[in-house]
């Protein structure tokens, strides 16, 4: 199952608007609801209650109670209901009465034992709202004869019971329940507006941010942000702006200093050449001589003559690596079979034999610098060589692909590999894997210039290891590099 894409910011902050607006609204509307209804319900039962007292009181109660006096009693309180009709109940001991149509029954089912038991016990009356078995709301009002004896009142032994249906309250808070749900949408839908606006408020300064990191991530270091309010948003657009300053300081230091760092190298490598020629020019006619000396002075004499070649080499990837540094590097293009410029490159430095093997495919041709091509391959094969181990193989490709026609050349050696740890720094200059090679021939320069030599041709290099061991570098380029 794919993972479910996260919800933007603009999202998320207007769902929470109209989640809060939803609370709130529900909130609001049940607490409205419970308060209206008790208070209709109350009105309702206080009016019941009141009218049956005084119906009750404004009736003469002759004691004892016959059969027909109590009948004539409980239809009369019968015909007065407020604020509904009712039906009334009356008891007089054994004596029972009811104000409903003839043959109903004399003591309401819904009014109970409990209930019944409560109003002879008390003087002032009580009430209970109920459900008939029809699920009706139904209001039940008990309430005794009294009379005043001494200044009290005194029980007369008749009990009457007022049922009354509470169907138009129900309905009218049913229509209360109805108006909050239909409005509940129309509301959260007018929510929508004030969300946007807030979302709109609150996104502006992200939106603002997230541009100027994208410009500072492109290089634009003087980049900053107008600061508006005084918020926790204005004060990170504050951070932001003095994390850019100091960026902007700290980069510019460095830029200096590595201009500071290839001009010495650059002017270091122009003023050593001139004297470099002149010490490999003595030391050649020296090494012609060095068998008619003995043998002490000769090995010195070899060690001086090799140093200074070492120092040459030195001097001269110093020179050509600030070359690609001041974008001062060119390409001389020319026509190019890659089969012939590959075993030039292997006859010029004698690895023509049995430790190289080639595998070249006829009648391929690139257009490429062919100085450059010679670097790049004899870095690649030397290295192979010395670091690595024999045979080197070496096999070159011209696919197709969907961006031009590409030429590959893959040069794999027979050594242990590339180390994990060193793969990320095979390519940097003056960087060399073993500690103990230090002092080697070479100037720990020749891959970063291989890969420069690449990259001028719109190429890419990449090192790795084989399936069976090995070290792997694969030259991609296209067959027509462009000037």
């Amino acid at each position: 199952m794919g993972r479910v894409a996260p919800l933007g910011l603009r999202t998320r902050l207007i769902a929470a608007f109209l989640l809060v607006a939803a609370i709130c609204a529900v909130t609001t509307a049940a607490l409205t609801y419970q308060q209206a209804r008790t208070a209709i319900l109350k009105q309702t039962q206080d009016t019941a209650v009141s009218t049956l007292r005084d119906q009750i009181d404004s009736q003469a109660v002759q004691l004892p109670l016959d059969r027909p006096l109590l009948q004539s009693m409980v239809t009369e309180l019968g015909r007065r209901g407020k604020p509904h009709s009712w039906v009334v109940y009356g008891e007089y001991g054994d004596l029972k009465a009811t104000s409903n149509q003839p043959g109903g029954p004399l003591v309401s089912p819904i009014v109970g034992e409990e209930f019944r038991e409560q109003i002879r016990h008390t003087r002032s009356g009580a009430f209970q709202r109920v459900r008939d078995g029809d699920g009706n709301a139904m209001l039940v009002v008990g309430m005794p004869a009294v009379f005043v004896h001494d200044g009290a009142n005194r029980p007369t032994g008749a009990v009457f019971y007022a049922v009354m249906a509470l169907n138009t309250e129900e309905q009218t808070v049913s229509a209360m329940v109805d108006a909050a749900q239909q409005g509940a949408v129309p509301g959260l839908a007018i929510a929508v507006v004030p969300a946007l606006l807030a979302a709109r408020s609150v996104l502006r300064p992200v939106r603002r941010l997230r541009t100027a990191a994208q410009r500072m991530g492109r290089g634009e270091l003087d980049t900053r942000i107008e600061v508006r309010g005084a918020d926790e948003l204005a004060g990170l657009a504050r951070t932001f702006n003095e994390t850019a300053g100091a960026l902007e300081r700290s980069v510019e230091e460095l830029r200096q200093a590595e201009v500071r760092a290839r001009r010495f190298a650059s002017d270091v490598s122009h003023e050593l050449r001139t004297p470099l020629a002149g010490m490999l020019a003595v030391t050649e006619v020296l090494d012609e001589d060095a068998e008619s000396l003995d043998p002490d002075t000769a090995k010195a004499l070899r060690l001086i003559s090799a140093e200074t070649g070492k120092l040459a080499v030195l001097v001269e990837d110093l020179m050509e690596i600030s070359r690609f540094d001041a974008r001062a590097a060119e390409l001389n293009l020319d026509d190019v079979d890659v089969a012939e410029a590959v075993e030039k490159t292997l006859e010029r430095r004698h690895w023509d034999d049995e430790r190289v093997s080639a595998e070249l495919p006829p009648r391929v041709r690139a257009r490429l610098d062919p100085r450059r091509f010679d670097v790049i391959l004899a870095n690649l094969v030397g290295n192979a060589l010395r670091h690595g181990g024999a045979p080197v193989r070496i096999t070159v490709t011209a696919p197709h692909r969907a961006d031009g026609d590409r030429l590959v050349i893959e040069v794999a050696d027979s050594g242990p590999g590339i180390a994990p740890e060193v793969l990320p720094h095979i390519f940097d200059r003056f960087f060399k894997a073993d500690a103990a090679r230090t002092r080697s021939a070479g100037s720990g320069l020749g891959l970063a210039i291989t890969l420069e030599n690449a990259r001028l041709h719109g190429g890419t290099l990449h090192a790795g290891n084989g399936p069976d061991g090995g070290a792997v570098f694969t030259l991609d380029m296209p067959l027509e590099a462009r000037e």
